[in-house]
């Protein structure tokens, strides 16, 4: 063909999502009904009524345009969180308000640094742009190299992405690493909190105190709205009116902004999701036949050394369980599997699954 992709796109990795229920049913002639899921960080109690409730509610509505951009669920964001409405943007997702912001900030040229393994979404948002991902390793206890991040930052860098708790491997950063590098640099520094209702250490007060910091938050996972695609972040007041310029109008439908509503006020659910998470994670950490890593997220990560990671992945496949084998992940290494915090039952069958796993190896 005469006309081709970018050249950023056109070299890009595929993002590498996990295998759905239906898919592995059909692989390995499994009813669906039989396959558990513990691969995505779902939340494994589902929506709250409420949410089911509102969406029903809303149905009648989905032939009109929603508010242009989400106040209503802005508005309720504001007052959960204690902040002004102007310091809040909404996008389809965690992933769409990047995409919106890198939209904004990021040009051909420039550069975003990304401490690996993370989530390898990162890498691809940033060759959207035709900027350059840089890549800062980890340290062998998957904390952040500080010093090594900043001495990769020069005059084009746009962004650095840090994700707490990281994605795949559960640890914290402690909030003195992301305020030093704050301090030290003039770009904007996106923290991402997917995980951080798990977790007892946000670092939201740093979008007060800091004007080149950002907060990402989904409702994807304690809020167990992740088929609704709703995500949020906390900006410093001058970047809303250029997001508004770059984000695509309407981007959060009726339904979702009224299932949002309804989930936000249902704070009862949410504490029984994560204290299900919390009782889950610490009966995995105890249970589990492999080596599994500190974490302060809705899952684990396993190191299955001697065997790798793939075969673990799909044994369990086979018997009907989903994991997520990291492998993909830049900077992984082949013997980690991530696993979701399930239901007390889904646990207890994943665990006897990778023991029959281990004593046939």
């Amino acid at each position: 063909m005469a006309i081709r992709p970018k050249p950023s796109i056109e070299s890009m990795k595929e993002y590498v999502a996990g295998r759905n229920i239906e898919e592995v049913a059909r692989s390995y002639g499994i009813a669906p009904r039989d396959v558990i899921k513990l691969a995505s960080n779902e939340n494994c109690l589902g929506p709250s009524p409420k949410a089911i409730a509102a969406v029903k509610k809303a149905a009648g509505t989905i032939h009109l345009y929603p508010s242009v951009d989400a106040i209503e669920l802005k508005e309720a964001l504001a007052a959960h969180y204690g902040l002004p409405v102007g310091n809040i943007v909404t996008g389809p997702g965690m992933d769409g308000v990047l995409e919106t912001l890198l939209r904004v900030f990021l040009d051909k040229g420039d550069e975003s640094v990304i401490p690996v393994p993370t989530f390898s979404y990162y890498e691809n948002v940033t060759g959207f742009s035709s900027a350059s991902p840089v890549f800062s390793m980890r340290k062998p206890d998957y904390s952040i190299d500080v010093e090594d991040i900043l001495d990769k930052v020069n005059d084009r860098t746009k962004f650095i992405f840090i994700t707490s708790p990281n994605n795949p491997t559960g640890n914290v950063t402690p909030v003195e690493d992301i305020e030093r590098i704050a301090k030290a640099v003039k770009c904007l520094v996106f923290v991402d909190e997917a995980y951080i209702d798990f977790s007892d250490r946000p670092v939201l007060d740093l979008v007060k105190k800091f004007d080149n910091v950002i907060v990402g938050r989904t409702m994807s996972k304690a809020w167990g709205l992740a088929g609704l695609r709703i995500g949020y972040a906390f900006v410093p007041e001058w970047v809303l009116k250029q997001y508004m310029k770059a984000a695509t109008p309407f981007a959060i439908s009726r339904v979702s902004i009224a299932a949002a509503l309804g989930a936000l006020s249902d704070t009862e659910y949410y504490r029984k999701s994560i204290e299900t998470v919390k009782k889950g994670r610490k009966y995995l950490a105890e249970s589990l036949p492999f080596k599994a890593l500190p974490s302060e997220a809705n899952f684990i990560l396993m190191d299955v050394a001697p065997l790798k990671s793939k075969f673990v992945a799909d044994e369990c496949m086979k018997r009907g369980v989903i994991l997520r084998d990291c492998s993909p992940f830049r900077g992984m290494g082949d013997t980690f599997v991530r696993i979701t915090v399930g239901t007390p039952a889904e646990n207890k069958r994943l665990v006897n699954a990778l023991k029959d796993i281990r004593g046939g190896a």
